[in-house]
């Protein structure tokens, strides 16, 4: 049952404490002397002396079979997954947790390692109470019945807890001495419990038939008018009347409870002796080849055991009548050819696996502890004595064990112990499942022989047991290491063991993104895919946390340029800064990727990225930029712990002029790429922009009119769709969707201004986009506009770029902007013209951006050339 042995935990304390060990001696057990003997003494202990009878004698010998079947068909599953794990790759020391934990990272292995301590600590006062059972058998003086001259000990509740006190106070003296005294002594216990054993074997021929003295029972019967318990009981030698007898089921109340068992309880009994398998794999600090001692050694052990158990539960069978074993659990004693060997098998191997179970929860916890996953909680079992012993672990764990003997029965116990094994053992198959199918190339056990069909049976057969066993600690079980997962996922620091996670997303990601066909696309399911390029993100922190709102689930790339030429650097510059801008999008709580590149240019950067960020059908369809104008550079980002990201200096030259600013924009048009501008957003600041939403004061105005084309006031073409669809999407966002839409239509006062605002009001029902529409009169502007031109200009078409309107137009425009700011919005959306063809007119372009925009506040200048807007269901 024990899941260690006192060697591995002299071991484990001795190497993984890099601070105060000692040198690690060379590593010189063999497959029988590491995992052979270990996983035995493990798993011979109660069941094997004093719970054998118990089983049979409650199930029959057919269930009984039934019943190692099963068990034993789950732990050979769990075997072949702690096998596959240990042998990938090189071992330490540190015992099964660590080695889940290094193979699969945090979550899973700090999960595993507070179940498997609570597992020991749960089992070392399993282990203290059936010795305390076996003692009181030989030595307790019974109540109402002459006792014999050894029948010295009072008998009841607190003397046996106070017994088991004294047992688990020798425990704890030993460990805090040292495990290096009981390690001495692993083979001659060994040598001792397999000597009994044959004993037993032998008495079954060599003993002849007699009658047994019954123990009183623990319980008082309940009805008093039926007949008395049985106070004798035979043992009948080889008679097939018996074996007939016992071959059926025959559940009735354990006399040590009072309480009646049935199949779940019996094996909840039986179980706790086919544990013990991983006691081997926890050795691998000290095996001179663990990757092939693991294995060959635990597989090995668990057959043997298999064997002895069936073999004896055969033999009881055939000679040991159904009274005698359920109403004598220590019957191995009384027909043994000496009845001292069973007493001296049962004490040693109990004692054995109590000291062991204590010592293994402390190690546990002591390597949780220096993990540190649970933060400060575990601080104090992090200490230790000069030779490496974590004392204060033992004393952590030698206290717990002691809350549990309070249950005082052995039996009110071995359904929790046995459920925490098996949520232990379902989450290592879980765990090997997920290396399965996660296909990491790192995963490569030399051991082959299983599939994720043993893990997934593994999985069931653990998950089905616990809910027999009781339903109700199952469930707390699962929860409880679910809420553990949960809390070490999120709270833990990140540490370098490697995450499973990561594995199993990734391997899901690239499935689906291979099932992301781009010929598939289709305009109902547009959503906007951003790539946003930041200069500096101390003074863009506005922006950024705009543009997440405004991604709508899509993709979001934050984007950087570096100017550099990689033949002329030692090394690749952007490596170094990767993990900042990452630590930057966790500190904004953004959902972003980031993609950094190095090029001889702004613009050929720009390219780069607009051509290789994303994959598959994940790739930008709009590029923002921030505005090309004269505003010094705010500093929005005081945390001290973003020291890469040096503020800009004010002082200091702009890395690109405005005309290769705006060569960019016209890249992205040419490259079918939506654009926009963003000005102003180093004024913009989220949070106290959302919280006027709940005074019903939070504006976002759209103009979906080309403002530079004063011949047209049309707002029926893909780029002014564009600007609805944006600020739509923005406005469904939660934070934003007590926001009201301001749509301002441009008109002229000689029309009539009811047949457009109409118009535009059917189109934005049509589109399932709420929002005010607004007419404003532009005719002022317009004339200014004429008035420059001259009237033969009237009859000339009006290029498409707008470069030939008036600086004066355009302020006249601008304040007309300005007009309508009561109450002011928190961004405008404007529509922004396809830049000139001609490139010597770049310059003038921007200046007339310049010019529209000043002074407007948070606007966003946007190109549209894609289809986003459909009327179709």
């Amino acid at each position: 049952m024990s899941e260690r042995t006192p060697l591995l935990h002299y071991r484990l304390s001795t190497s993984v404490n890099e601070q105060s060990a000692p040198s690690s001696q060379p590593k010189k057990l063999s497959t029988f002397f590491g995992v052979v003997i270990p996983t035995l003494l493990s798993m011979f202990s109660v069941v094997v002396f004093l719970r054998i009878g118990f089983v049979v004698g409650q199930c029959g010998l057919y269930q009984a079979i039934i019943m190692f079947l099963v068990a034993y068909l789950i732990i050979s599953m769990t075997v072949l997954s702690v096998c596959a794990i240990s042998t990938n790759g090189a071992l330490d020391a540190g015992g099964a947790y660590y080695m889940i934990s290094r193979a699969l990272g945090p979550e899973f292995g700090g999960s595993l390692g507070v179940m498997f301590f609570l597992a020991n600590v749960c089992s070392s006062a399993l282990f203290v109470l059936g010795l305390v059972e076996a003692i009181m058998a030989s030595f307790g003086r019974p109540e109402g019945i002459t006792a014999s001259t050894l029948q010295v000990l009072p008998a009841g509740y607190w003397w046996s807890l106070l017994y088991a006190t004294g047992i688990l106070l020798v425990c704890l003296l030993v460990c805090l001495v040292g495990a290096e005294i009981y390690a001495k002594a692993t083979f001659i216990i060994f040598l001792i419990v397999m000597v009994v054993l044959a004993t037993v074997f032998i008495s079954f021929f060599a003993v002849h038939p007699h009658i047994v003295n019954l123990p009183p029972p623990s319980q008082p019967v309940s009805n008093d008018t039926g007949p008395p318990p049985p106070t004798v009981a035979n043992f009948t030698g080889f008679k097939l009347d018996t074996l007939l007898g016992n071959l059926g089921a025959h559940y009735a109340v354990d006399y040590t409870t009072g309480t009646m068992m049935s199949f779940a309880t019996v094996f909840a009994v039986m179980f706790n002796g086919c544990t013990g398998i991983m006691a081997g794999s926890n050795m691998s600090g000290d095996l001179r080849n663990p990757s092939y001692s693991i294995p060959r050694g635990t597989i090995t052990a668990v057959i043997f055991t298999f064997i002895t158990y069936n073999l004896l539960s055969l033999l009881v069978a055939c000679s040991c009548d159904r009274v005698l074993l359920q109403r004598d659990y220590s019957f191995l004693r009384d027909i043994n050819v000496w009845h001292p060997f069973v007493t001296i098998g049962v004490y040693s191997s109990t004692l054995s696996a109590a000291m062991s179970n204590l010592i293994g929860a402390s190690r546990i916890l002591y390597a949780l502890a220096r993990d540190d996953l649970f933060g400060t909680v575990l601080y104090l079992a992090k200490k230790t004595s000069r030779s490496g012993n974590p004392w204060v672990s033992v004393l952590i764990s030698w206290f717990l064990v002691q809350l549990v003997l309070f249950s005082g029965k052995l039996n009110t116990i071995a359904s929790i112990v046995t459920i925490f094994f098996l949520l232990v053992y379902a989450a290592v198959d879980l765990a090997c499942l997920a290396l399965e199918w996660a296909s990491a190339p790192n995963f490569r056990p030399t051991f082959r022989y299983f599939t994720w069909h043993t893990c997934v049976l593994g999985i069931v057969g653990c998950a089905v047991m616990m809910f027999l066993i009781n339903s109700i600690y199952a469930s707390a079980a699962i929860a409880f290491m679910l809420l553990l997962l949960l809390l070490i996922h999120y709270l833990s620091p990140t540490s370098s063991w490697g995450y499973i996670s990561q594995a199993l997303i990734f391997h899901q990601v690239r499935k689906y993104l291979l099932m992301l066909d781009v010929r598939k696309d289709h305009v109902k399911f547009w959503r906007p895919q951003v790539l946003l390029m930041v200069s500096n993100p101390r003074s863009s922190v506005g922006l950024i946390t705009f543009i997440n709102d405004i991604k709508k689930s899509g993709l979001y790339v934050l984007g950087h340029v570096q100017l550099g030429d990689l033949d002329s650097l030692p090394s690749d510059p952007l490596q170094a800064r990767y993990d900042s801008w990452l630590s930057l999008v966790d500190h904004l709580n953004i959902k972003a990727f980031v993609n950094l590149t190095l090029a001889d240019s702004v613009r050929h950067g720009v390219q780069h990225l607009l051509f290789i960020s994303g994959l598959g059908g994940m790739r930008p369809n709009t590029l923002v930029l921030g505005f090309y104008d004269d505003c010094p550079p705010e500093d929005k980002l005081t945390d001290p712990t973003y020291v890469s990201f040096k503020p800009t200096d004010p002082n200091s030259g702009k890395v690109l002029g405005p005309q290769e600013y705006v060569a960019v924009i016209a890249d992205a048009v040419k490259m079918s790429k939506n654009v926009a501008l963003a000005r102003y957003f180093h004024q913009f600041d989220r949070a106290s922009t959302l919280s006027s939403a709940g005074k019903g004061a939070l504006y976002v105005d759209v103009w979906p009119v080309n403002l530079m084309r004063p011949d047209s006031s049309s707002y029926v073409d893909t780029c002014s769709f564009f600007l609805l669809q944006l600020a739509c999407v923005l406005n469904m966002v939660r934070a934003w969707r007590h926001a009201r839409l301001r749509l301002f239509l441009c008109v002229e006062e000689g029309r009539s201004m009811r047949g457009p605002e109409e118009k535009l009001g059917h189109l934005l029902k049509q589109l399932r986009i709420k929002a005010h529409v607004y007419p404003v009169p532009w005719d002022l502007q317009v004339a200014l506009h004429w008035q420059r031109q001259g009237d033969a200009d009237k009859t000339r078409p009006f290029p498409s770029n707008a470069t030939r309107v008036s600086d004066e137009y355009l302020s006249a425009v601008n304040r007309l902007i300005l007009d309508q700011t009561c109450p002011p919005p928190a961004v405008r959306f404007l529509y922004l013209p396809r830049p000139p063809a001609d490139t010597r007119r770049y310059t003038s372009y921007l200046r007339q951006l310049d010019l529209l925009t000043k002074g407007l506040g948070p606007t966003l200048l946007i190109h549209g050339v894609t289809p986003v807007i459909t009327t179709d269901l």
